[in-house]
């Protein structure tokens, strides 16, 4: 059965966008019941719940983004790719999220602590460098950016994601401390969506050869 586009544009979008919504929506209520001292799910220390949260559904969002051509391709799937520009805006979203949530309750907006704590922690250096490159990936998503900069720019620009998705997985695997399960799923993922790149390039290699 054929999805249309107008479908996609109608119902699609919407119902992806409202759930890609959702853990932002969650996390903004939770904190609302603790600012209200009423019962909450943001544990013993809701600072680092929040940290936590909003980081994990950024890099999922920047994961689910990559996925999409990949999956696209696969399922012979062309329409997949009316959500790429969504879904990598809402990881820019989430990214900002666990950003403030750092800055804000963690720092209480002390730029000089906030500065020496970047210096100090590799982690959030790596961290920090990863925003400010999809700082620009997000300010050029527009179809008019698109057109400014000029196709071939703009694919050099966002390839600047291959760089991000390592820096995220690196950034995941040095704040959980020690080895764990869930940063090398993350990677692993990564991995596959990157590696799964190649594939059609060394193809059209070896037919034009």
């Amino acid at each position: 059965m054929q999805v249309s586009v107008r479908a996609v544009r109608l119902v699609g979008k919407p119902l992806v966008f409202a759930a890609a919504l959702l853990p932002f929506v969650w996390l903004a209520h939770q904190w609302w019941l603790a600012f209200g001292n009423m019962p909450h799910d943001l544990g013993f220390n809701p600072n680092e719940t929040s940290n936590r949260f909003s980081g994990d559904w950024a890099l999922r969002m920047l994961l689910i983004t990559l996925a999409i051509t990949p999956l696209s391709s696969l399922f012979k799937a062309p329409k997949l790719l009316m959500f790429r520009r969504m879904m990598g805006l809402f990881a820019y979203f989430y990214v900002c999220v666990h950003m403030l949530s750092y800055v804000w309750l963690d720092m209480l907006f002390n730029w000089p602590e906030l500065w020496a704590d970047v210096l100090k922690r590799i982690y959030i250096t790596i961290g920090m460098v990863a925003f400010l490159l999809l700082t620009p990936l997000a300010i050029t998503s527009t179809k008019g950016m698109i057109k400014r900069l000029g196709a071939r720019r703009w694919q050099r620009l966002h390839k600047a994601v291959y760089i991000i998705g390592p820096l995220a997985i690196i950034h995941f695997f040095m704040m959980r401390k020690g080895l764990q399960l869930e940063p090398l799923v993350y990677g692993g993922i990564l991995a596959i969506l990157l590696l799964v790149r190649l594939i059609p390039k060394r193809g059209k290699k070896k037919a034009a050869a």
